[in-house]
């Protein structure tokens, strides 16, 4: 271990560990019903647990004993609600942690260290590469694109409560602490009702208002202050995306109304941002020569929020224009507050007056639909239906804006009403306020000029047309045809001319939850890697750059995990024009939650995406022959999870084994857990979120690691070992695929669900799992040459093993009461069990962070 990790892992202890132990005491005063025995009831319960899975006992056997041995209730009921209670004090531990975790973040994170924009800029001044470093920051950014996927099961409520906590605990405010943890136990955690996608847009917008707004400006700050040249920077660094409210996918209750509605009120927020900030000025800027300009500017704002429809609307040059006559007057003042004004001039670059630029987000498959029923109508060519790809693309280029209409089915009038309804957010809040319409499960050139087609027939003209058409490419066959695709598309004259009209570039998307979901854990990546590579090369070929936008969730299985290590080992084949990519939910509040932490990610994304290009070495290119090598590995691991997913009994297992069939229950998104409408479980419409997450919660992750253990010992097999461990010590995309296997596998107990390994229905698919997983992890020793997993992460495998312990209890409750439901066909207390195994995942998905 590094003496930075040593130091680090020191903090941890007695900054994290330790004072969870000392709060986690304050707990015991919570007003809970009969709460004065749980607290030390729930010890007990956790160390039985512990050694009831030594002793291969199941859930049931290790409950019923503790009730036996440690309480004096006989009824099924009693021990339902003893049950419940432990529930709810673990979840509230879980929140304690996550407080104490972050409150500690500036200490146990280096936080001027590597990764970070200090460190960068250093680097740069040392290696002399000023120039290089400014004609890079002029053509790069870094894009987070928040999204409303269900994955965040805290509500706003304990959000905010975490977040005064956690205010709490960095200045040791004993009272307040205790204050909050009282507030804690009286919360509900659980929501009512489902969230609307306008109610999940609002929980966002809080991100926005009170941690990017500032965390951006701070990293702007910082860069100024650190680059001499930075003055002759004008492109934005850092550019914030939105999907709630805008992101059609499966979710009927996204309409065009909702999206206008969010689109105004993203605005509003930026603008309360802007007079928020206008007014600390005000008090700061009292010169002369200053104090009537920031008047003005604050004035200017409030007449936009609280002044009506007459008020005469601000403008983002108007607000450039004033900062920057303040800044001049302020340098005949001794430049006092100067770096203030400068941060909002950075925060108006950034987010203009819309916030976050929404993205439509449609499945192709309703625009071929819709664009049948349009040919039905005798609007497109006679039999078009029956038409092959290029006569169907020849005939909706010819389309202009006609009045479309349906009687009978309202997405497909909401499908042209929101096309136009861009055309008025970029009116209303400039064009970057809505300029991107993603096509999901995009699988052919058609699918692409059929948004073209869409934006035409809604009155969009081709020479003013300022869209972006976003293909989203996710199954692992898609991935292999996207190169093609975009060849196809890049050949069509007119949709060449748009790109042209788009400053030549080309933004595709790539996602790795569903690739995952399709074809396991490497061949995702692996194909995700190969398509990058292709995609580069020929768009290269057409004078088109491309920008990849990552769909990325937050475990290793769904693109998560060390993220901004795989941006720095993309190396020279991949394009690095930008970094964007997707959080989600629980990643949303637990790496970018404080100021600090998303300052922090944020400096690392910008850092692995800059450093990549300039300092690129031979570990950041993979070697043709490395490149037969992972190919070999992502085949054979590929074959091993087919085998697992083709397996008779693998959807039921799903259905019955997981939490999965309650997941829609939790209340905690708007969009449904599949697509379509049947009531039968299919994998292919089931969303990778619950897919994902139901592993999670069953502690055995299989999406994180299945196969890699048969790909290596075949590797092994083929005499390729020397060549796996070279590839290892060589290749940071290699070695950061292993780490965050490592991670997902760190968060499996098989001892949980081991009761199934006799299981006449179930057992050999456990014992599937279960060998892939020992296989695994014996291989993954032998390559890394360490005992544990993730050894060289001491801290973040001591978070991870403390939270896997807090949750344990919750997740042998969860299988107690799934096991209670299969056994008895009658059940006495059905929905009390249902509600049980339901409760129980939102302390499981929480306390890993990015489980989901």
């Amino acid at each position: 271990m590094s003496s930075t990790s040593s130091a680090a892992l020191q903090e941890f202890k007695s900054l994290v560990a330790l004072k969870f132990q000392l709060y986690n005491s304050l707990f015991t005063s919570l007003p809970f019903h009969r709460i004065e025995k749980t607290g030390v009831l729930l010890s007990l319960f956790l160390l039985e647990c512990e050694e009831g899975f030594s002793r291969e006992q199941s859930p049931a056997e290790i409950i019923d004993r503790f009730l036996q041995k440690n309480t004096p209730y006989d009824k099924e009921e009693e021990w339902i609600d003893l049950l419940f209670r432990f529930v709810q004090y673990a979840e509230r531990q879980v929140v304690l942690f996550d407080a104490i975790e972050d409150a500690a973040f500036t200490h146990v994170n280096d936080v001027n260290g590597p990764g970070t924009i200090k460190q960068l800029c250093s680097q740069i001044t040392q290696m002399q590469k000023d120039d290089a470093f400014v004609k890079k920051l002029n053509d790069f950014a870094v894009r987070i694109v928040l999204t409303a996927h269900p994955t965040q099961f805290y509500t706003g409520e304990v959000l905010g409560i975490i977040n005064d906590l956690n205010s709490a605990l960095q200045t040791d405010d004993t009272e307040a602490i205790n204050n909050y943890l009282q507030q804690l136990g009286r919360t509900p955690f659980l929501k009512k009702q489902k969230p609307t996608p306008y109610d999940e847009a609002v929980s966002l917008l809080w991100f926005l208002e009170n941690v990017f707004y500032d965390a951006a400006g701070n990293i702007m700050s910082i860069l100024k202050n650190d680059l001499q040249e930075f003055e002759r920077i004008t492109h934005p660094l850092i550019q914030m995306g939105f999907w709630p409210g805008a992101d059609r996918d499966g979710n009927p209750f996204v309409t065009t109304d909702i999206t206008l509605k969010v689109a105004e009120t993203l605005r509003f927020g930026i603008l309360r941002s802007y007079h928020k900030n206008a007014r600390w000025l005000k008090r700061r800027l009292t010169f002369k020569g200053t104090q009537e300009l920031i008047t003005l500017l604050e004035k200017r704002l409030y007449d936009n929020l609280y002044g009506g429809a007459d008020a005469e609307q601000i403008t983002q040059e108007e607000i450039k224009h004033i900062l920057l006559q303040i800044i001049d007057a302020l340098h005949a003042n001794n430049d006092l507050f100067i770096q203030d004004v400068y941060k909002l001039l950075f925060k108006s670059e950034i987010f203009g007056l819309y916030f976050a630029s929404l993205d439509i987000r449609q499945e192709s498959t309703v625009h071929s639909k819709f664009f049948e029923a349009l040919a039905a109508q005798k609007i497109l060519s006679q039999g078009y239906a029956g038409f092959d790809e290029s006569k169907k693309i020849e005939a909706l280029l010819k389309l202009h804006e006609q009045a479309v209409s349906f009687s009978d089915n309202e997405l497909f009038n909401d499908t042209i009403k929101s096309v136009k309804a861009v055309k008025t957010i970029q009116e209303r809040n400039g064009k970057k306020a809505c300029h991107r319409y993603v096509i999901s499960q995009c699988n052919s050139a058609l699918n692409v000029i059929e948004v073209y087609a869409l934006f035409l027939l809604g009155g969009w003209k081709k020479e003013a047309l300022s869209v972006d058409i976003v293909p989203l490419f996710e199954t692992i066959d898609d991935l292999a045809n996207a190169s093609a695709i975009m060849k196809r598309l890049y050949s069509n004259k007119t949709y060449r001319q748009h790109v042209k009209l788009r400053n030549n570039t080309q933004t595709i998307m790539l996602g790795f939850s569903d690739g995952t979901k399709d074809g396991g854990y490497l061949m995702a990546n692996w194909s995700i890697y190969k398509a990058k590579e292709e995609l580069t090369s020929i768009s290269k070929s057409f004078g088109i750059d491309v920008i990849f936008f990552d769909g990325r969730g937050g475990p290793p299985a769904r693109g998560g995990g060390k993220t901004h290590k795989f941006y720095a080992s993309m190396g020279h084949d991949i394009s690095n024009k930008e970094i964007q990519l997707t959080v989600q939910g629980q990643t949303v509040s637990s790496n970018f939650g404080t100021i600090s932490s998303a300052q922090f990610n944020i400096e690392q994304l910008i850092h692995a995406g800059i450093a990549n290009d300039l300092f690129s070495s031979k570990e950041n290119t993979l070697t043709r022959s490395e490149e037969r090598l992972l190919k070999q590995l992502s085949e054979d691991s590929y074959e091993a999870y087919i085998q697992l997913k083709n397996h008779p009994a693998f959807v039921d297992y799903l259905a019955e084994i997981s939490p999965l069939r309650f997941y829609s229950e939790t209340n905690i998104g708007s969009r449904p857990a599949k697509r379509g409408k049947t009531t039968s479980l299919s994998l292919k419409d089931l969303r990778a979120i619950p897919f994902v997450g139901s592993f999670s919660q069953l502690k055995q992750n299989v999406t994180g690691y299945y196969g890699v253990g048969t790909a290596l010992k075949k590797a092994e097999a083929y005499r390729k070992w020397s060549s796996i461990e070279q590839l290892y010590k060589h290749s940071l995309f290699f070695r950061t695929l292993i780490d965050n296997c490592e991670m997902a596998m760190m968060k499996c107990y098989f001892p949980l669900t081991q009761y199934l390994s006799n299981n006449p229905r179930y057992g050999k698919l456990w014992n599937m799992m279960y060998s892939e997983y020992k296989l695994t992890l014996q291989y993954l020793q032998k390559l890394t040459g360490n005992d544990a997993l993730m050894a060289g992460y001491p801290v973040e495998s001591s978070s991870i093993h403390m939270r896997e312990r807090i949750v344990l209890p919750l997740a042998t409750i969860q299988q107690y009461a799934l096991m209670q439901l299969r056994a008895k066909d009658k059940l006495a207390f059905k929905e009390k069990y249902e509600k049980l195994a339901m409760r129980c995942s939102f302390g499981i998905i929480n306390a890993g962070r990015n489980s989901a």
